[in-house]
């Protein structure tokens, strides 16, 4: 009988190809499933981190605080037997609106096509004021020798909050309205790696946070009562607290109820950081702090 040599060959090759198609097919599932333990891995990474986010977002909101990076704490002697100052920037421009998809604190520079269609005057949104006014508490020597006490902000919608003495409030305005947008959204920010609130809004009225036997002074260019700073300080007791109580709006005066003396201590207008200048001064003379 005579065999199909070519048939058989034929087969072999059939065989052959058969066994290639099963590697390759083997290959290609176990391609598969590293695929799928990569992304099972890749999703088991994605939950822990959520999972962690959560767990820091619930210990954060359990202490009411908001973590800022940039609002670090400054060194300052605390010198709490000796008197000490107290400064109420009163009717600030920090109002927050939604412009375009963002939230903002309105100023008069970015946003003076918004607040003319809103039929409101560019000119009263100057949130740099007391930017400027913080500013010039702060950076004093008063300030860095331990004898202020408190700053207190009331915004012109009448929001009040508080900035610590020792907070370091960020030098460009761009990040200052940062933090105050995250401010009144979130209602206090916490010093960076701490749980201290460094900055927290509070219930008014601002009298019941000041010392009860404090001199309570308010300033304005329309007073009558137009003095030298170095003199009146001069004449104040050592021994009780001072509150000044000092406008951070573009223009007008302020209406408070609680000052004990409404004077004036230049004969021409000037800026909140120039008041509040004049009167770190007259304080340093006065406490010989250089």
């Amino acid at each position: 009988m005579v065999r199909h040599y070519a048939m058989k060959g034929q087969k072999r090759k059939k065989k052959r190809q058969e066994n290639y198609d099963r590697e390759k097919e083997e290959e290609e599932v176990q391609e598969e499933e590293k695929e799928q333990n990569e992304t099972v891995k890749r999703a088991k990474l994605e939950e822990t981190t959520q999972n962690d986010e959560k767990k820091s977002e619930e210990e954060e909101q359990d202490v009411s605080a908001h973590d800022m990076e940039g609002i670090p704490i400054t060194l300052s002697d605390q010198n709490s037997k000796k008197p000490g100052v107290i400064f109420v920037l009163e009717k600030a421009s920090l109002e927050v609106a939604k412009v375009g998809k963002s939230y903002q604190i309105l100023n008069s520079d970015d946003h003076a096509n918004f607040l003319r269609r809103n039929n409101k005057n560019p000119a009263d949104y100057r949130p740099d004021i007391v930017h400027q006014a913080l500013l010039s508490i702060l950076d004093s020597p008063l300030t860095k020798a331990g004898r202020l006490r408190a700053v207190y902000v009331k915004t012109e919608k009448g929001v009040l909050f508080e900035v610590k003495p020792h907070v370091r409030v960020p030098r460009t305005y761009k990040r200052f309205a940062g933090v105050m947008l995250q401010l009144l959204q979130k209602l206090s920010i916490t010093a960076v790696g701490k749980r201290e609130k460094l900055l927290r809004v509070i219930k008014n009225p601002v009298t019941q946070y000041l010392p009860v036997n404090s001199r309570k002074i308010g300033f304005s260019f329309s007073s009558e009562k137009l003095i030298k700073m170095r003199n009146y300080v001069d004449t104040v007791n050592n021994e009780s607290d001072l509150v000044f109580v000092v406008g951070a709006m573009a223009h007008g005066k302020i209406n408070t109820d609680y000052t004990d003396d409404y004077i004036a201590i230049s004969g021409y207008p000037m800026s909140a950081a120039r008041c509040i200048a004049r009167i770190c001064e007259a304080l340093e003379d006065k406490w010989d702090l250089l």
